[in-house]
């Protein structure tokens, strides 16, 4: 594949120059830029698909295009108005960047690579929109990495990345530019990237960065333990986040396999560390300092796509605000809250004003109005 390098533009104009004042707060890196088609489906599909349901691991092209010429013979019809099918730049740490700079105004920067297809266009449309700061993200000669996330009636989602063949930032390709200034590194496992989140960590480190890790799914801890185990060890993570599912694989086999011990395994090597418990809410420990939060808010649960993914925002909006543990959490509950309330990672006006409302309800500090990208 032949490889160009540049900085990513929108409408002909440099991000570096049109967005990048300043270095972003929160820094992602998603080493490949994807894009999300999702869809809600019934159960034969989902017995098609390879590997276990519920969890997101790597299929090659060839099972990507099956599922999705699978996709319109298998697509449940609407309830509502919503359309049937989503279409939008995807991938956990982009969800977090996305929703840190859409439902919180906190400045965000994405470093990773896409191709120059229309999958590439719709990604930085889409995150360019939300005003995160594309001057880290590299444009490649090549195609852009996809991603179907399936839906069950019952909101759950399986999801099946394919990246092969597509392009990707290199270990070698990461800068110190890119990190200097910054407060927070956001990161999510996967066993492709081990090297480059390795070299960005350090990089991270060296420029007094903090470092959050997502442990990505039960099916990438249980087949890649070793390297996360290291990682982890390392005390190189600050914050770790890991659902209940993650949680206990990562301690399988342990004397005591559940997510109380696993969030003290984590907290032993993390400052912060947060097990997400889905309807129950979730357990979060820093230092000495243990709380235990329900979920806020009732539960309408349409698509759990992102649900992680936007409690880490929440979460990291409190953190640079300041605020208390049990706090972050509460916050985390109202935009983890957000975005299962429709179809997709991408939490919609109205579902962002009903977690204002949740905040304000629960005490919590609301985000300054000004600052938020949100449409009302």
């Amino acid at each position: 594949m032949g490889v160009e390098i540049r900085p990513a533009t929108i409408n002909g104009e440099n991000q570096s120059e049109s967005v990048n004042i300043g270095a972003p707060v929160v820094l992602g890196l998603q080493p490949f830029a994807l894009v999300d088609h999702i869809a809600k489906v019934d159960w034969s599909l989902l017995s098609q698909i390879p590997g276990e349901r519920g969890g997101s691991f790597p299929v090659a092209v060839e099972e990507l295009k099956y599922i999705l010429n699978e996709l319109n013979a298998h697509i449940l019809p609407s309830t509502d108005n919503e359309s049937i099918l989503k279409t939008i730049a995807g991938g956990s740490v982009a969800n977090t960047i996305r929703g840190l700079a859409a439902g919180f105004g906190i400045s965000s920067g994405i470093i990773g690579a896409c191709g120059e297809d229309e999958e590439g266009k719709l990604f930085m449309s889409n995150m360019g929109f939300y005003k995160v700061d594309l001057s880290r993200l590299r444009l490649k000669n090549g195609t852009t990495a996809q991603c179907v996330c399936l839906v069950d009636e019952v909101g759950n989602r399986t999801m099946r990345p394919c990246l092969s063949g597509s392009v990707k930032v290199q270990a070698d390709e990461l800068k110190r530019e890119d990190f200097k200034g910054s407060k927070w590194l956001v990161l999510r496992y996967a066993i492709l990237n081990v090297e480059v989140i390795k070299v960005a960590i350090k990089i991270a480190k060296e420029e007094g960065l903090f470092v959050s890790l997502d442990l990505a799914s039960f099916e990438m801890v249980r087949k890649f333990k070793s390297p996360l185990i290291e990682l982890l060890e390392s005390g190189n993570i600050d914050l770790c986040f890991a659902n209940e599912d993650e949680a206990t694989e990562l301690l399988r086999g342990e004397e005591k396999a559940d997510p109380d011990a696993a969030l003290e395994y984590l907290a032993k090597y993390c400052k912060w560390a947060v097990v997400t418990l889905a309807q129950n809410g979730c357990i979060a420990k820093h230092e000495k300092e243990f709380v235990r939060v329900p979920a806020i808010g009732e539960a309408k649960v349409t698509d759990a796509t992102g649900a992680g993914d936007l409690f880490a925002s929440g979460f990291l909006y409190g953190l640079v605000r300041g605020l208390s543990l049990e706090e972050c959490c509460r916050v985390g509950s109202c935009s983890g809250g957000s975005v299962i309330r429709s179809l997709g990672g991408e939490v919609t006006p109205e579902n962002w004003q009903w977690m204002y409302k949740q905040m304000q309800t629960n005490g919590l500090q609301l985000p300054e109005p000004s600052k938020s990208s949100v449409v009302t």
